[in-house]
């Protein structure tokens, strides 16, 4: 039988037996998922690259503690969300501290929300600061509460809440704009 084609639970015996071609298989099984959750947390693909590489050694360092009661990649995503999130403690990341005032209203059209592809929309929340996106991520994406937020990330429920209406307010803001070069740009081609 060939690597590809075990259960989850087989890859998991064989990995904890130290075969290869269960880790090779696992890593192959998994990898791109996770990348695309790690590129959600990270700057850019390199970064994102370092945040797979990390989790996927902390995956088979902590591979004896999966319990096959739940799914594997959910556990490995978890693995990867927290290798995230650890990452930019080290990096020793402070919350922006700017107070709602000083980010403008910023009506979003309903058309531009169809204007933006899934790739524009993850290419703007990127840009958010580093603590906005965490937060965004963990709760829009991972679907997080902020009680858990708060845990995961050491602060306080209000700071989550805070934190994840500071990057909507700046992601409706640079929806919009995004939305009127693009109107502007259509405009033109005409």
């Amino acid at each position: 039988m060939r690597a590809n084609d075990l259960s989850d639970q087989q890859l998991v015996e064989g990995c904890l037996r130290n075969e290869p071609r269960c880790e090779e298989a696992l890593y192959a099984r998994l990898s791109a998922r996770m990348y695309a959750v790690c590129l959600r947390y990270a700057r850019h693909h390199l970064e994102a690259q370092d945040l797979l590489q990390d989790g996927f050694i902390k995956v088979f360092e902590k591979l004896s503690t999966f319990r096959m009661e739940g799914s594997l990649e959910g556990w490995v995503r978890r693995i990867m969300v927290h290798t995230a999130i650890n990452h930019y403690r080290k990096k020793a990341f402070h919350y922006e501290r700017f107070g709602y005032e000083e980010l403008p209203e910023s009506p979003v059209a309903p058309l531009a929300l169809e204007w933006l592809g899934q790739e524009e929309l993850m290419t703007l929340v990127k840009g958010l600061p580093d603590g906005y996106r965490l937060v965004f991520n963990l709760y829009a994406i991972e679907g997080y509460d902020h009680k858990e937020i708060a845990d995961l990330l050491g602060v306080g429920e209000s700071t989550s809440r805070s934190q994840l209406a500071k990057a909507r307010r700046m992601l409706q803001q640079r929806i919009g704009t995004h939305a009127v070069h693009h109107h502007a740009g259509q405009a033109s081609d005409r």
